[in-house]
């Protein structure tokens, strides 16, 4: 009871010492507020862009593996010269590992088809056409706002059938149900079976937004836009207890290679792509944006925690004759120190809180797809961080009030 009345008596003279003097306290804590909204507005901003880009980046999987002709370049050498010679994945390689994976949960084909216009009437639109497998639900989610998925039956037999996204539905269907009603891809008709949530823009879009997409089943999207010569992405998803994807790659590694007819001595002539390669270099970009955002944060709250003791050290100055009063009623040395250490602490985390409040307000701007959420994690941080500045700046001003003489703190002027 002694120790929490001890606390409150240092707190009350914190405040008043605080009060009596508004013009220097907002003055000193001007560098602390610069200082920590610079800290935790980077950490908000990093930490905003870094969960826009990995949901982005579960929109295409997560715990799969994309096999493919061309690897995701993330630092060093990209040998394009020997990947362009690589065979492209086919239909055939599809059905092989479909047949044969056994360390696999899910294994689906899929291509992509960009600018095609789709019709209904006289309104039109501008889509992404993505063919797809059966089992590509089951790699990626697709969350449907009305009607169905695919059925083995469609997707096998090539059916004229398509889930749309929540952009194309408004622009072919204005004011009606687009479920069951037909429209024309690429001089053909569909009927829509599906229509996906709408999920708005986001800062990346791997794979295209949902919104502007238009699933129809890989066996349709090859008769119609693979004449050519054809090159699918073939996914393969792992089994939960498969940390890693260990298993399921060595395994996917060995049939391609069979299937390929590659030697022992030969390399790979393909590629397993993962999500997670993207997410850890994604990562390695924002680790260095966050250690900026530390070095310009500090030399603000360097600043401030010099502002912050010099005050500190005028405090104790003008204070010390009632120091010497203090003492010689009683105040034992622990009690001036954390009157002093108290009011420190207090006035670097009232710039901390306006500094936090500041980025607070960064939260209501509008930036385009870019959403700025200030976390917990991120509040706690910026008081921390105000916290120890108020103890470093004043800690030798306190120690050095604490230790005065009574009398000779008595008779001074």
């Amino acid at each position: 009871m002694k120790f929490l009345r001890q606390i409150y008596e240092s707190l009350r003279f914190a405040w008043q010492a605080l009060k009596s003097n508004i013009t220097r306290t907002t003055l000193s804590l001007l560098g602390v507020t610069v200082g920590i909204f610079a800290i935790v507005a980077v950490f908000t901003i990093v930490d905003s862009l870094e969960r826009s880009i990995r949901d982005s980046l579960s929109s295409i999987g997560e715990g799969v593996i994309y096999v493919q002709k061309w690897p995701w370049g993330f630092g060093g050498e990209y040998q394009w010269w020997k990947y362009f010679q690589w065979p492209n994945p086919s239909n055939a390689e599809y059905e092989y590992l479909y047949d044969n994976l056994d360390k696999a949960a899910a294994v689906a084909v899929m291509d992509f088809k960009g600018n095609v216009t789709v019709k209904n009437g006289s309104n039109s639109y501008e889509a992404l056409i993505q063919g797809v497998s059966y089992e590509f639900d089951q790699i990626s989610e697709v969350s449907l706002d009305k009607g169905r998925y695919f059925i083995p039956l469609e997707t096998n037999n090539a059916r004229n059938v398509a889930i749309i996204g929540a952009d194309i539905a408004d622009a072919l269907f204005p004011g009606q149900e687009p479920e069951g009603k037909v429209f024309k891809l690429a001089g053909r008709k569909f009927t829509v079976i599906g229509v996906q949530e709408r999920v708005g823009e986001s800062l990346v879009d791997f794979g295209g937004t949902p919104d502007k997409k238009c699933l129809i089943p890989y066996t349709a999207f090859a008769k119609m836009f693979q004449s050519g010569r054809p090159d699918p992405d073939i996914v393969v998803k792992g089994f939960a207890e498969d940390k890693g994807l260990v298993e399921v790659e060595a395994e996917v590694i060995g049939l391609m290679r069979t299937k390929r007819g590659l030697k022992p001595r030969d390399e790979n002539n393909f590629s397993l792509n993962r999500p997670e390669a993207a997410a850890q270099a994604v990562s390695g970009i924002f680790s260095v944006l966050t250690l900026a955002g530390w070095v310009i944060g500090s030399f603000s709250i360097l600043v401030g925690g010099f502002g912050i003791a010099n005050i500190m050290f005028v405090s104790v100055k003008e204070r010390t004759n009632l120091i010497g009063i203090q003492k010689s009623l009683g105040a034992k040395n622990y009690s001036i120190l954390t009157q002093f250490l108290f009011e420190a602490v207090m006035l670097s985390l009232i710039g901390g809180l306006v500094g936090i409040f500041l980025v607070y307000l960064l939260t209501f701007l509008s930036l385009g797809s870019l959403k700025i959420i200030l976390t917990p994690g991120n509040i706690i941080l910026g008081l921390g961080v105000s916290s120890v500045i108020g103890v470093l700046s004043g800690i030798i001003p306190a120690l050095l009030a604490a230790r005065m003489d009574p009398v000779t703190a008595i008779r001074a002027k």
